[in-house]
């Protein structure tokens, strides 16, 4: 057991250091998660470590509940800790054989495209919560796609009702002045992790998301407070507010 336990941890360094060092008072995360690929794009799996290997099967952009295996480069923990930071820097693309219990898949996939899947175990299935982290998701996706020019921008009253209450959509279309997702004018965003609140994520009827990031190295939180919008053909989940450590929106 303490054998597998530092195995997993090495791979947990490897993908993300800061997440792994969290980590590592005993136990690694239960889950993994598919990141930064689009909303119209897959996750390829393929047979080996490496793009030279054949795509045997894909994931979707939103896939979670992924179990990790292994990844490479291998080391064991007093190998990995012997490494100078030079050396970790210098370390070739890291890659990941994964499982997809829902779909009794498996495959290598590259590591940069995976995370801690922090929505395992809390939204206990509800698929209002499910569709709630969904949205808000598909909500950063698309804005840092915008920013980056590859995507109309969701925060345009044309494309924000598929997001927002109507109010809100209007509240934006008056111009909020700092960004309403990363409280600021300019982002370099790093880590964005987006999860129910533990332990209360719907409270008569609203659900509440947070959103976890670091922008330019700071550390942010976003929380966003969604219902079902009945005005909707079909109703669906809706963001009616959005909270910030000193303001909101609407």
């Amino acid at each position: 057991m303490l054998r597998h336990f530092r195995h997993v941890l090495i791979g947990l360094l490897l993908i993300a250091p800061s997440a792994a060092l969290s980590q590592m008072d005993g136990h690694g995360p239960d889950a993994w998660r598919v990141v930064d690929v689009a909303p119209n794009d897959v996750l390829n799996m393929r047979s080996g470590p490496g793009t030279d290997h054949l795509v045997i099967a894909t994931l979707p952009p939103d896939a979670t509940g992924l179990q990790l295996v292994t990844c490479v480069p291998y080391f064991s923990f007093t190998q990995f800790q012997s490494l100078s930071e030079t050396q970790r820097a210098n370390l070739p693309p890291r890659w990941c054989l994964v499982e997809d219990p829902q779909d009794a898949t498996s495959g290598w996939v590259s590591a940069r495209f995976l995370a801690e899947d922090t929505t395992v175990g809390q939204s206990q299935g509800d698929p209002l919560v499910d569709e709630a982290v969904r949205l808000v998701q598909d909500l950063y996706q698309q804005r840092q796609d915008a920013m980056e020019g590859r995507a109309s921008d969701p925060l345009q009253p044309s494309a924000a009702r598929r997001y927002f209450f109507p109010d809100v959509v209007n509240r934006l279309a008056e111009g909020p002045g700092a960004d309403p997702l990363f409280d600021a004018q300019d982002a370099e965003i790093t880590g964005l992790e987006v999860f129910p609140e533990p332990g209360n994520e719907m409270f008569r009827g609203m659900i509440t998301v947070h959103a976890r990031f670091e922008n330019f190295g700071m550390p942010q939180r976003v929380v966003f407070r969604l219902r079902v919008d009945p005005s909707l053909d079909p109703p669906a989940v809706r963001i009616m507010r959005i909270e910030h450590d000193d303001w909101t929106l609407p």
